[in-house]
């Protein structure tokens, strides 16, 4: 009842955050067991990984309250410390847990010969930074006594969805960081991500206090971003049931509900069949995406290959193209998608289109990150909706049935979607019979419109050539 009551209780403009630590000693004391309230239980080593932490912890999965959006500070640290911080029986890293009311998930067994390994801290924003710190001076200590590195800088894991929004229009939020905090950071490259591992590295460079302040400033940048995403894809979840978001890497908000494996340099990976939005599910016609080899795999090759017609706001172009064209590269690369930015038709053309060719889930990635690119270049507000508008290609036969009978399907499409569906009833069909269906609307609600349009399209066709089979059995005469 005390937690209850008191979780959310205002006392002078604050807000109070009330966890449950379990104490053994009160339970002998009194000749009993203490009860633990309801949703926080004691917890056990994990199978894949050491888990270490006061039950209940703010922001574990096993609090009071469970609160699976809370982002875990995740730390990459070198193999050889990995000892050092869990101590003799445990007793340093318990002694970590207690002090910071923490959970720390140490993935020691996962990726057997790797030079560094993930630490996942769930606790409070104080509690991770605390418990950062403690790890840092332990490693620090460590080194100079063995004399093994030089440096142990700080390495912090975040999704890459995030981290744009971290550095900032321009990298300004990253030296400004640098600049307060008197520290050298540096994140890995774009190119090192897979559909499987989706989080980048944040090296952080200097003292063990510059490094801990630059800490605390790297993951208010990073929360605020991720509690962004949640807001918004709360929101939105509900319209996308017909679609497999399977470890396509757009969106962050699945992180701290992941089961706490390990992937490349240790970090965070991504079941094939895990939908960060939707849970486990089954893959929609496979994973389609680029190895890192940058081989296609094989259902990219044999799936049906769609053209998407994007328009984005001409002030954007060279962000997204970036400095000699490395980041299209790098974009069209990870989605495995072709991506084209059209010649402008005038000078003073207030939008450019962008062909985007790829399979369904190449386009769902390439779409995806270039709505991100464009919110986390400031080109849309904090609070504004990156809303933009799409064309498609559909049979002419095909557009009456978008359309249906006085409206009917188009209507039921805008409403299902909250995205503008218009099919131009003057069109002049292009070469191959086809003409143009234009969507405008929010990221979520235009890759719902377009799937559900495709979808009439495969049904239009399938029909056709179901007469075209038929018609010729119904011609031949009688013998």
């Amino acid at each position: 009842m005390a937690l209850e009551k008191l979780t959310g209780h205002c006392f002078d403009n604050h807000s109070f955050s009330v966890s449950y630590i379990l104490d053994e000693e009160a339970g002998r004391d009194g000749g009993g067991r203490p009860q633990v309230p309801r949703g926080a239980s004691k917890m056990g080593t994990g199978s894949r990984e050491q888990e270490f932490g006061q039950p209940g912890a703010m922001g574990g999965p096993q609090g009071p309250r469970q609160r699976q959006q809370e982002l875990p500070l995740r730390i990459l640290v070198p193999t050889q410390f990995v000892g050092a911080i869990i101590g003799k029986e445990g007793l340093t890293i318990k002694n970590i847990t207690k002090q910071t009311q923490s959970k720390v998930d140490i993935h020691r067994k996962e990726n057997a010969g790797a030079t560094e390994k993930a630490i996942t801290i769930h606790s409070s924003k104080e509690g991770c930074s605390q418990a950062c710190r403690m790890i840092l001076e332990l490693m620090e200590k460590e080194a100079n006594d063995t004399k093994i590195v030089e440096e142990v800088p700080l390495k912090i894991l975040a999704h890459n969805s995030l981290v744009g929004r971290l550095i900032g229009k321009e990298g300004r939020n990253l030296k400004k960081i640098e600049q307060d905090t008197g520290t050298k950071i540096t994140i890995s490259a774009l190119q090192d991500l897979t559909i499987y591992n989706q989080e980048r590295t944040i090296t952080v460079r200097g003292g063990v206090e510059e490094c801990c302040n630059a800490e605390v400033e790297i993951m208010k940048k990073l929360r605020e971003a991720h509690e962004n995403d949640v807001a918004s894809l709360n929101q939105q979840t509900n319209m996308m049931s017909g679609l497999n978001m399977s470890a396509l890497g757009i969106f962050s908000s699945g992180l701290s509900v992941l089961p706490p494996t390990s992937g490349l340099r240790g970090s965070l990976s991504t079941p094939a069949n895990y939908s960060p939005l939707l849970g486990p599910s089954s893959v929609m016609g496979g994973l389609y995406g680029v190895p890192s080899s940058g081989a296609l795999s094989l259902q990219q090759a044999t799936a049906e290959q769609e053209v998407v017609y994007l328009f984005i706001p001409t002030p954007a172009v060279g962000a997204l193209i970036g400095k000699k064209g490395q980041h299209i590269k790098e974009l069209a690369h990870f989605a495995g998608a072709s991506i084209k930015i059209a010649a402008p038709d005038s000078p003073d053309e207030p939008e450019r289109m962008v062909i985007i060719t790829g399979p369904p889930e190449a386009q769902f990635k390439a779409q995806g990150r270039i709505y991100g690119k464009l919110k986390e270049e400031n080109f849309f507000t904090a609070k504004e909706e990156v809303k933009l508008e799409a064309h498609i290609k559909v049979p002419s036969t095909a557009a009456g049935r978008v359309i249906g009978k006085g409206g009917k399907t188009v209507n039921e499409l805008q409403n299902l979607t909250s995205a503008e569906v218009i099919v131009p009833r003057d069109q002049t069909p292009d070469e191959n019979d086809e003409v143009f269906v234009k969507i405008i609307g929010h990221f979520f609600a235009s890759q719902t419109a377009q799937r559900k349009i495709r979808e009439i399209v495969q049904q239009v066709r399938q029909q056709e050539r179901k007469h075209q089979q038929m018609v010729p059995t119904s011609t031949q005469p009688s013998k």
